[in-house]
């Protein structure tokens, strides 16, 4: 069953975050947009552009009102230690969202993104109320765009301010359109 348009799966666990570890728990983002992403595995070769990319864009997330959380199946250590790498030896460095540790799959589970032992390329977007209004799973070898994933949240806030709906190839700024026979007329016509 899909998780969209449904209350976000619970998760808490250990994160590594400023080199320390943290209790996270999806409680933790009531009230907040929130971008939980998963990645396969710590120290391998995507994976770390991913990390990275995110932390670049992070401060522009903040911004929109958003949080990022990193999820993998290793270990909080492991975690440390990646970020503990610098960027210059393939590590992520210091990152500014929590990376969470998913030992055993749970949570990947729960967002129906394990495979076999890893987690898929997941990303979802939750609202403050807690409600999945995104999700995009890529296979193991593709890496993600965070430009993709930053209009997917200005996407989801729009709708979400305006009672409009965002048609094809909609960017933030651009004007929605109503959700009836008319709105698609004004936008095709």
């Amino acid at each position: 069953m899909s998780v969209i348009g449904n209350k976000a799966p619970s998760f808490a666990g250990k994160a590594a975050l400023h080199g320390e570890i943290k209790d996270v728990s999806l409680d933790d983002y009531k009230g907040k947009w929130l971008v939980l992403f998963f990645y396969p595995l710590d120290f391998t070769f995507v994976c770390p552009t991913e990390i990275v990319a995110f932390d670049d864009a992070a401060a522009q997330f903040r911004e929109a009102g958003a949080e990022i959380v990193g999820v993998s199946v290793d270990s909080v250590h492991t975690h440390l230690a990646w970020t503990r790498t610098p960027r210059s030896e393939a590590g992520v460095g210091e990152l500014s969202y929590p990376l969470l540790s998913d030992l055993g799959g749970r949570i990947a589970a729960a967002y129906d993104v394990l495979n076999g032992d890893v987690a898929l390329r997941g990303v979802f977007v939750i609202d403050p109320e807690g409600t999945v209004q995104s999700a995009t799973i890529n296979f193991l070898p593709i890496g993600r765009n965070v430009a993709e994933v930053f209009r997917t949240l200005k996407a989801a806030q729009y709708v979400a301010s305006s009672g409009n709906v965002c048609q094809a190839n909609w960017e933030d700024g651009d004007e929605g359109m109503a959700a009836t026979l008319e709105g698609v007329k004004g936008k095709i016509g």
